[in-house]
Formats: structure tokens, sequence, C-alpha cells
């Protein structure tokens, strides 16, 4: 701890703690067939979220407070449910897995290995998928 570290308030301290999510916007069907592909590689995490929910938005923000995957480690991919519902209805018929909101899907090697929903939603839980 530097001299001056003493001045810094409690929100600069927060911001440097801040670890920068590799969020990939999901915003096109075609994404869908991509994702399979990468998935054979290494797993993919799809974080479907609805911007007008509370319950979302507090899930989401513990959840990126508590991300500490490389993009190297995990492809993560995050859905707009309310702009992108044609893609979270693709989402549930292609990987049979019922829609919620919030939500988090992992695919390895083309198959859902993981998922849950509201409070469920743990980021330590992808670890064991890498």
């Amino acid at each position: 701890m530097g001299f001056f570290d003493k001045f810094k308030s409690q929100r600069d301290i927060a911001k440097e703690e801040i670890v920068e999510v590799p969020w990939q916007v999901l915003g096109r069907l075609e994404q869908l067939d991509t994702i399979v592909d990468e998935s054979k590689s290494k797993p993919v995490a799809i974080f479907k979220h609805s911007t007008r929910c509370g319950v979302s938005r507090g899930v989401l923000k513990t959840f990126e407070k508590n991300y500490s995957l490389s993009k190297d480690q995990l492809s993560l991919y995050f859905l707009d449910l309310l702009a992108n519902r044609d893609i979270s209805n693709e989402i549930a018929a292609r990987f049979k897995v019922h829609h919620e909101s919030p939500q988090i899907i992992v695919i390895k090697n083309g198959a859902v290995v993981h998922h849950d929903s509201h409070n469920g939603i743990q980021a330590s839980d992808l670890e064991r998928y890498v």
C-alpha cells in the first residue's frame, strides 16, 4: 500500500477490483451454429438476461462480480431477452432447456452440460467445465 492509497475512496478501490467480463453479444440466430462449433474446442456459456427485471439485474451483477475465467477458458455470450426473444425460443428448442430468466446454459461438445436460473446462477459453477 502506497502513501496515496489511504486517500482513495471506497469507490476508487472497488473500481480497481473489477475484472472485465469478456462478454460477446448474442444477437443473431446464426450465432447458435457458431456456438455449437465453438463448444467442441472449449465450453460456451449463454447468459439470458431480462433488462426490465430487477432479479435478473441483481443476478447479473453478482455473476459479473464473481466471474474469474478468461476468454481462452470459456466463451461467454450475453443474450438480451427483450431484444432477442426469437433467439431465446430457438435456444430452448435446440438445446431442450425450458426458458427461464435470468438463465445460464453451458454447452460443451455441442450439448448442454449445465443450466440454472435465478439465484442458482453462480459464476464459480462454470469452473468445473473448463
